[in-house]
C-alpha cells in the first residue's frame, strides 16, 4: 500500500511517542466505572457498620475496617445510600446549593457511592463541581526545588526565586540521601528570603522526615503514601493505623502534613483486584479522611502514566481530585510528574485543575530546569514560567504564580546565596565562596554552578545531625552573621509551629504570617460573582507580563 504523507507526518508528532493501551478490566486497566466495582451499600446495627459496599463485616479487610470505623459519618449514611446518585450529582453541580449542604451528604457516603456520583459527570461537570467544592477560597500552587548535585547554594537561590514568583509551598528531595540536611535547610532559608511565610518540606523516608521536622528543618510533609488494596498497603509494616499514628506524630509537633495517593498506583504494583482506578483511589481518600489528616496530595502523582494510557484516564484524575474535596480534604492536585511528550496534552491535563482552581494546583511545579529535577521530571518546570503566566492572563484564572522582573529575581537569588554563605560560616560548615554566590545569582541550572567538595559536604551534612543542630541554632547563626531579618522570619515560622494554627485544613501563610485556611477563608462559591475571583491588585499583577507592550509608548 502506498503510504499517506499525512500519516507519515502525524506518526512523528510527539503525542505518538506516548504509551496507550486498551482497557483490560480484569487487571485493573480501567479508569472509572469498572463492572467489577462494588455496588453501594451500607447497613448499620447498634452504631456498627455490618455491611459496606456489598461486603459483610466478616469479609472486611483492614482497609474496610478502618473506613467503616472512622471514615464515614454514620448519622446520615443510610439516608444518603438511598438517595439517587444522579440527583446528588446535580446538587453538587447546582451553584446555589451551598457547599456545606453538599459536604453533609458526601461525608456520609461509602467509597462505592461517591464513585457512582462522580461517574455520572462529564469532565466539564467535574470541573464545575471542583470550583465549588475546593476547601479554601483562595487557590495556590507548590514547587519542587532540587538539582542533580544537591548544591545547597543553588537550592537556596532557586527557592528564593520560587517564593518570589508565588509558590506558597516548596518541596525538595535528594540525589544523595546523606545530603538531606543541607537540602532541607537551603530550601527553608531560601524560601524565607524570597517571601516570608512559605512552607517547606524535604521528601525522605518517613521517620527521617519526622526527625527533620522536629529539629525545625521543615514545616510540613506530604509523601506519606496510602493505597487502596490491602496487599499493596501492607507492604511490610504499613497499616491504616500505623499511618494514622504517624499523622498524629506530625500534628503533635506542629507540623502540617497530608497523605499521598492516586489513580494507577495499585495497577503499577500489580494488585488492582480488577477494580477501577478511581474506586481504589476513593478507598485511599477514605483512609486519609479516617486518619484525621487535613489533606491529600492526589491526582495520580507519580503513577500518572497508568491512567493516562487508558480511555477517560485524565477525567479519572480530576474526578479523584473532586472526591478529595467532597470529603472536605485539602487537595494538592498533582500536575507534577511528566507523563507525555506532547506540550498540548500536558497543558490540557493541567487545565482540569487550573481552570476551576484547587488548593494547590501543582503539588510539584519544578522550579528548576527539567534536567535538575530529582522527582523524575515534572509536567511544568522553570522554562515554562512565562507560558504559565500567560495562560493565567489569557483565561483570567489564578494559578498561584505572578510575573516577575529580571532585576527582582537577580536581587533575591543573590541575597539567598549570601544568606547561605553566612549560615555555613556561622555553623562551621564548608565555606561557600563568592564565586558560588555569583554563579547561583545568575544560574539557569546546575550546569552553571562550580563544583563543591561533595565528600566534605556529605560529612558536614551528617555532622549537623550528629551535633544536634536545631532551628534555634540556625536563628543564632544568621543573627550573628549579618542577617537578623532572616533570623526573625525563621523565628516567626517556629512561633507558628508552637501555635499550631496552620494545621487547619488547607492552611497557608501570607507574607505577614497570617494563616489563610478553609476555616477562616472557606470556599464560598454559590454561582456567578462569588468565590475566589482574580481581581484588584492580583489581577493587575497577572496582567503585567514583562513582554507586554504599552501601545501608548509606540
Amino acid at each position: 500500500m502506498t503510504k499517506s504523507k499525512r500519516f507519515e507526518v502525524l506518526s512523528k508528532r510527539p503525542i505518538n511517542q506516548d504509551g496507550f493501551v486498551k482497557e483490560w478490566v480484569e487487571e485493573g486497566l480501567v479508569a472509572m466505572d469498572s463492572p467489577n466495582d462494588p455496588k453501594p451499600s451500607i447497613r448499620i446495627e447498634n452504631g456498627v457498620v455490618v455491611e459496606l459496599d456489598g461486603k459483610s463485616r466478616e469479609e472486611f479487610d483492614l482497609i474496610d475496617q478502618f473506613i467503616a470505623t472512622y471514615g464515614i459519618d454514620l448519622k446520615h449514611a443510610e439516608e444518603v445510600i438511598r438517595m439517587d446518585s444522579k440527583e446528588i450529582a446535580n446538587k453538587i453541580l447546582t451553584p446555589n446549593v451551598p457547599r456545606s449542604e453538599i459536604v453533609r451528604l458526601t461525608k456520609a457516603m461509602t467509597p462505592a457511592k461517591i464513585c457512582e456520583v462522580v461517574n455520572h459527570m462529564n469532565v466539564v461537570e467535574i470541573m464545575m463541581c471542583l470550583q465549588k467544592m475546593r476547601t479554601r477560597k483562595q487557590t495556590a500552587t507548590q514547587a519542587h526545588v532540587t538539582n542533580v548535585n544537591d548544591n545547597p547554594v543553588q537550592i537556596a537561590a532557586d527557592a528564593a526565586e520560587g517564593a518570589l514568583r508565588g509558590f506558597a509551598e516548596q518541596e525538595t528531595t535528594v540525589a544523595v540521601v546523606r545530603y538531606a540536611p543541607f537540602n532541607a535547610l537551603s530550601l527553608m532559608i531560601g524560601s524565607q528570603v524570597g517571601r516570608p511565610g512559605v512552607l517547606t518540606q524535604c521528601s525522605l523516608e518517613e521517620a527521617t522526615e519526622l526527625e527533620f521536622g522536629m529539629r525545625g528543618f521543615t514545616a510540613y510533609a506530604e509523601t506519606i503514601s496510602v493505597y487502596g488494596t490491602e496487599d499493596v498497603f501492607t507492604d511490610g509494616d504499613d497499616t491504616p493505623w500505623s499511618k494514622a499514628f504517624l499523622a498524629s506524630a506530625y500534628a503533635s509537633r506542629g507540623l502540617k502534613m497530608r497523605f499521598t495517593s492516586g489513580t494507577g498506583s495499585e495497577v503499577q504494583m500489580g494488585q488492582a483486584e480488577g477494580k477501577s482506578m478511581l474506586y481504589l483511589e476513593a478507598r485511599c481518600l477514605y483512609i486519609t479522611k479516617a486518619a484525621g489528616v487535613q489533606g491529600t496530595q492526589n491526582g495520580s502523582v507519580s503513577c500518572i502514566g497508568i491512567p493516562a494510557a487508558v480511555p477517560s484516564g485524565i477525567r479519572a484524575v480530576v474526578a479523584e481530585n473532586l472526591i478529595a474535596t467532597m470529603l472536605d480534604l485539602e487537595c494538592a492536585s498533582s500536575n507534577d510528574q511528566t507523563f507525555t511528550h506532547s506540550d498540548l496534552r500536558r497543558s490540557v491535563r493541567t487545565l482540569m485543575q487550573l481552570a476551576p482552581g484547587t488548593d494547590f494546583i501543582n503539588s510539584g511545579y519544578s522550579a528548576t530546569p527539567n534536567y535538575d529535577n530529582m522527582f523524575a521530571g515534572s509536567n511544568w518546570d522553570a522554562d515554562d514560567y512565562d507560558d504559565y503566566n500567560v495562560i493565567q492572563r489569557d483565561l483570567r484564572v489564578d494559578g498561584g504564580l505572578r510575573p516577575v522582573r529580571e532585576e527582582e529575581v537577580i536581587k533575591v537569588r543573590n541575597k539567598a546565596a549570601r544568606v547561605m554563605q553566612a549560615l555555613f560560616k556561622g555553623l562551621g560548615l564548608p565555606a561557600i565562596t563568592d564565586e558560588e554566590v555569583e554563579a547561583a545569582t545568575y544560574a539557569h541550572g546546575s550546569k552553571d554552578m562550580p563544583e563543591r567538595d561533595k565528600v566534605e559536604d556529605i560529612k558536614a551534612a551528617q555532622g549537623i545531625l550528629e551535633r544536634g543542630v536545631q532551628g534555634v541554632d540556625l536563628i543564632k547563626a544568621l543573627a550573628n552573621n549579618g542577617f537578623p531579618e532572616i533570623a526573625n522570619e525563621l523565628l516567626n515560622l517556629f512561633k507558628q509551629r508552637a501555635a499550631g494554627d496552620f494545621l487547619q485544613t488547607s492552611a497557608i501563610f501570607d507574607k505577614d504570617w497570617n494563616v489563610i485556611s478553609a476555616i477562616n477563608s472557606p470556599n464560598d462559591y454559590v454561582g456567578v460573582g462569588t468565590g475566589h475571583r482574580l481581581v484588584g491588585e492580583d489581577w493587575e499583577k497577572v496582567k503585567d507580563i514583562p513582554i507586554a507592550i504599552d501601545p501608548r509608548d509606540i
